[in-house]
């Protein structure tokens, strides 16, 4: 009898993934001729990191990062985050700064988060880019380290209630642009894991979703164990704004969104041109 092909997979320890992954994590979905060999729960931007070295066999990127990783990595249609009104945000507190938003000192989470990209598409002249952990800025600007800061997951849901507020949504910034929903993040799997393999994967985690949406109160001991955000309202509203159709596959306007992304980044010069399309 064959061996099953053992697999590293990554993923963040926001609700939305572990909604997604719990399924797959603990045995309800499939893997087929594979197995899991380890599993990590990740800062986005210590996955995207690990993406650039190759590290694991299936992960959850920012699609900035994928942008950098697309000749070892391929996308899977299963597992995404894309939506509309779910975009990062530009916020600030109401402390004195500078007029001219380029002159502000702006917190992002992670140089290679979709945020960061946003932000160098929305303002290429914004250059004082200071990186920190998403979870973190909020925190720099109620103290006034920061002038500004884009946040992201569940910090969306409670920064009104410190004061701070929303300067400009990047991703209704980009819906208006485009008339695409934003690509936030996806999962990458490498491209030396035959092609078979891969598209097992992705029946794998689409079913994990499936599961989940049939037993909606089973996961949320493990959802709960890892959410920065104790609230539960605030990790159900994480779940409802960031699980949606295009995480159970991407369809074509899913993946036109994608592209555009990549186009336009690296038409910025923001990553490397790349001839063929996800």
């Amino acid at each position: 009898m064959t061996e099953p092909l053992p697999l590293t997979l990554g993923f963040s320890p926001c609700p939305n993934d572990t909604y997604i992954f719990n399924g797959l994590v603990h045995g309800r979905a499939e893997l087929g001729r594979c197995c899991l060999a380890g599993v990590h729960l990740e800062d986005v931007e210590t996955l995207n990191e690990w993406a650039m070295q190759g590290r694991l066999d299936v992960t959850k990127v920012s699609f900035h990062a994928f942008g950098h990783v697309r000749d070892r990595y391929a996308l899977l249609q299963a597992g995404a985050a894309l939506g509309r009104g779910c975009g990062p945000l530009l916020i600030a507190g109401t402390g004195d700064k500078p007029a001219n938003l380029a002159d502000w000192h702006i917190a992002i989470p992670g140089a290679y988060t979709t945020a960061a990209l946003l932000l160098r598409l929305y303002r290429p002249d914004c250059r004082q880019l200071t990186v920190m952990r998403f979870d973190r800025i909020i925190d720099a600007l109620a103290a006034g380290k920061v002038d500004g800061g884009v946040i992201i997951h569940e910090s969306r849901f409670t920064y009104q209630s410190l004061g701070l507020h929303c300067i400009r949504d990047l991703g209704q910034w980009w819906e208006e642009t485009t008339g695409l929903p934003i690509p936030l993040g996806c999962i990458a799997a490498k491209k030396t894991l035959p092609p078979p393999v891969r598209a097992e994967i992705d029946g794998a985690i689409a079913a994990s979703i499936r599961w989940a949406d049939a037993h909606p109160g089973e996961g949320w001991d493990y959802i709960r164990a890892h959410a920065q955000e104790m609230d539960p309202q605030v990790m159900r509203d994480h779940i409802g704004l960031y699980v949606n159709d295009f995480s159970r596959n991407l369809g074509e306007e899913g993946l036109d969104a994608v592209r555009q992304l990549l186009r336009r980044g690296a038409e910025a010069g923001l990553f490397p041109a790349v001839a063929d399309d996800p």
